[in-house]
């Protein structure tokens, strides 16, 4: 055990388990008052039902011994409540193995949460807790296997347990969750924003974002915790470490750059959410390529992807699905930038030492990305589609449109985010303050 590497890896997850409020504030801030909690609530409800399932099996089916060495599927049962993982010998790499199950648990409960911000202002909370749980035992822990568990060998380089079939047989590159974090959680984000429809009066009639600066707060504390996310997924104190760092930092500022420039051309103002959105789509697409591209490379995936992202949010009014705040837009194409560019801009001087097409490479690298990407994408999707109908058809999904309309904090929570002096809600302070206006005008009538 490297006393170095154990505490950088636990302040990583710390870091990460700080992303998933982040989030909270960030999709929060971009709804209407009326669903601040829900959008607040879904992620800490994320939290809550990923982190028991994760110990309970979700570790053990993601990263104990692959059945039938197929690179798909890990034995549930074989670290079931995390035993034999418990003592002072069990190790990974050269950290304590609960060092890395506590990291990994933060990844599998950022994902989940993702998905959330697709489906804001109208899916009823129960459902989504059922949703979430289903979805993270049939989606991501395997996909988590396929992507992060790397084979054991020998001295001799002889494979002594098998991994996942992406990592490994494939060979792609995704250094800390391109395809397993964000292309997974877009495409699901996809599949349910069919299965729930649109908000009612969508397009022109669900307001606009409500408090931007808790979007502004959210993407900085993503950020923050980014470099855990990132960094941290070296799972050492070392070079690899502070590449990916700044790469991180390099290509994001790159990202929010391209996001602003279209912006700008587009509609004619760089706008502040447009910022905060172009921070997140850099951060999601130099996750996967942040090991395998240098700091120049960093810049240009993150331009290009900002730039792309920019664009890609508004496909949602062209071919008419409510994706609520861009989660499709923003991590599954911004997903799909970083992990596709790991192919063009890959160079052998970053740590994972492997040339992309315009590095000498050739497409080499370019076809292993885009397998392992769009298997993800297709698996996530289909599965995802499936579990939301079952979801639908037993206990019902989505709010009624009475309830949505009187806003969903109220009915699903009992609870509203701003009060007046008088203890009532906005949207009743607003209804009384009609009503005496009501009156006064009768009373000027008579």
């Amino acid at each position: 055990m490297n006393s170095g590497d154990t505490a950088w890896v636990l302040v990583s997850a710390a870091l990460v388990l700080l992303m998933t409020p982040g989030l909270a504030f960030f999709y929060g801030g971009m709804v209407r008052s009326r669903g601040v909690l829900n959008m607040l609530m879904m992620s800490l409800g994320s939290i809550g039902v990923v982190g028991v399932l994760w110990v309970l099996f979700g570790y053990s089916m993601a990263f104990s011994t692959d059945i039938g060495g197929l690179g798909l599927l890990a034995n549930p049962f074989e670290n079931f409540g995390l035993s034999g993982l418990l003592g002072e010998d069990s190790l990974s790499g050269t950290i304590p193995s609960l060092a890395f199950v506590g990291f990994q648990a933060m990844f599998a409960i950022l994902t989940v949460a993702l998905i959330s911000g697709a489906i804001a202002d109208r899916a009823r909370f129960g459902p989504w807790l059922l949703f979430a749980a289903l979805w993270a035992v049939v989606v991501y822990f395997p996909v988590a296997h396929w992507v992060f568990d790397f084979d054991d060998t020998d001295d001799a380089g002889n494979v002594t347990a098998v991994g996942g079939w992406i990592a490994n047989r494939l060979a792609a590159i995704d250094f800390a969750g391109g395809t397993a974090v964000h292309i997974n959680a877009g495409a699901a984000a996809l599949a349910l924003v069919l299965v729930l429809g649109k908000r009612r009066n969508w397009p022109k009639g669900v307001g606009k974002p409500h408090n931007l600066p808790f979007v502004v707060l959210g993407a900085g504390l993503l950020w923050f915790g980014w470099f855990g996310f990132n960094s941290g997924s070296a799972l050492a104190a070392d070079n690899t470490a502070a590449f990916t760092l700044v790469n991180t930092l390099v290509a994001t500022s790159a990202a929010m750059l391209g996001w602003l420039l279209i912006e700008r051309i587009r509609d004619g103002h760089a706008t502040t959410l447009g910022a905060a959105s172009g921070i997140v789509a850099g951060l999601v697409a130099i996750t996967p390529a942040c090991s395998s591209v240098t700091p120049l490379g960093a810049i240009a995936v993150g331009a290009i992807t900002g730039a792309v992202c920019a664009l890609a949010v508004s496909l949602k009014f062209k071919f008419g699905y409510d994706d609520s705040l861009d989660v499709v837009g923003v991590h599954l194409v911004g997903g799909l930038m970083g992990t596709l560019l790991v192919g063009l801009f890959a160079s052998a001087e970053a740590p994972a030492g492997v040339a992309g097409l315009f590095y000498g490479g050739g497409v080499d690298q370019l076809w292993r990305q885009a397998v392992g990407a769009f298997a993800v994408l297709i698996y996530s999707f289909v599965l995802s589609l499936i579990l939301a109908l079952i979801v639908k058809a037993t206990i019902g999904f989505r709010l009624s449109e009475e309830d949505e309309a009187e806003g969903i904090d109220e009915t699903e929570h009992a609870e509203t985010a701003y009060h007046f002096g008088d203890g009532r809600s906005a949207r009743r302070a607003s209804a009384s303050a009609g009503d005496v206006d009501d009156r006064k005008l009768e009373g000027s009538r008579a």
